[in-house]
């Protein structure tokens, strides 16, 4: 299967970027490529792109894409949590820009057999990085009730959170859970069919929130964020994408707080923490994608960017 994929609010990042032609800029999630072919058409032979993803489909579909840049691309298969090491590896000491487009992408929701989807029957699997043991498969076995109902209220926010994990319990007690579509009539058993109305499909939140904990996507983001603001050159741009308001608070949070972390209570007339800014949140609402955008693309609808600049 091609790697298919639309980049969201494609324009708005590459402006938000203030790209330099000679610049160093890095994509962490690189996906099909579609941010770093338009970084790549704006930089001169000096310039740089560095494209890092986890997922080895990827790499080989954005290597083929970005193939007439090739003098200006190094491709890394890693987690954009590694970015400082990677960089550092390629003796680069700062970044002009970074850019993150979060959650999965359109291509790993479409090849069924990679097991993201909840709309066919195919084996739990949910892995970003396919070299990584852990499924999805063993999330719904292995994890305690508990453990199952934390995930499931945390990540997904499913207010039958208790419910839904008391009914996988139940029935991995028969036998194991193995496919997407028997994980899909467990959850339907477990939501009232009158609350299943209107709301959209019923095992959305509960395959959201077992791809968060099995990826660890919001620990990776809340863990790497620093780091990046730390690599950018003074005036480098951070622009994040991200999808559901788990990651938007997080992103939210962290840029505040490097624009801000000054820890001094209110009533301290002059700041003795000694903590400086970082630099400046660029988006003070977050830029979500227009009419036009929508119409094209049904996956760009919960989307925001939020940008950061380097002081």
């Amino acid at each position: 299967m091609e790697f298919k994929h639309i980049s969201v609010l494609l324009e708005e990042t590459i402006d938000s970027l203030n790209i330099k032609p000679d610049g160093i800029y890095v994509d962490g999630t690189l996906g099909g490529g579609g941010h770093s072919l338009e970084i790549c058409k704006r930089l001169n032979k000096e310039g740089r792109l560095i494209g890092i993803d986890q997922d080895m489909d990827a790499i080989r579909a954005a290597s083929e894409r970005l193939k007439e840049y090739k003098d200006n691309v190094t491709i890394v298969h890693s987690n954009y949590q590694d970015m400082d090491s990677v960089v550092k590896n390629l003796d680069i000491g700062g970044v002009d820009g970074i850019v993150l487009d979060l959650g999965v992408s359109s291509y790993q929701l479409d090849t069924v057999e990679r097991g993201f989807t909840y709309r066919e029957d195919t084996p739990l699997d949910m892995r970003m990085d396919q070299s990584q043991v852990m499924t999805a498969r063993d999330i719904v076995n292995d994890y305690s009730e508990m453990e199952l109902f934390r995930v499931i209220r945390d990540y997904g926010e499913d207010g039958f959170a208790k419910n839904i994990a008391k009914h996988i319990v139940m029935a991995r007690q028969e036998k194991p859970i193995e496919t997407t579509g028997e994980l899909n009539e467990i959850i339907k058993a477990a939501i009232p069919a009158k609350m299943r109305q209107g709301t959209g499909h019923p095992s959305k939140k509960t395959f959201q929130a077992i791809r968060i904990e099995l990826n660890r996507e919001l620990e990776v983001l809340e863990n790497s964020l620093d780091k990046m603001i730390e690599m950018l050159n003074p005036g480098g741009r951070l622009s994040i994408i991200t999808f559901h308001s788990l990651e938007d608070r997080i992103v939210k949070n962290i840029f505040r707080k490097n624009m801000n972390p000054c820890v001094c209570p209110p009533s301290f007339p002059v700041c003795t923490c000694g903590k400086k800014p970082m630099g400046k949140v660029i988006t003070r609402k977050p830029i979500v994608p227009g009419n036009e955008e929508l119409e094209e693309n049904k996956r760009a609808k919960s989307s925001k960017l939020r940008v950061f600049e380097r002081i």
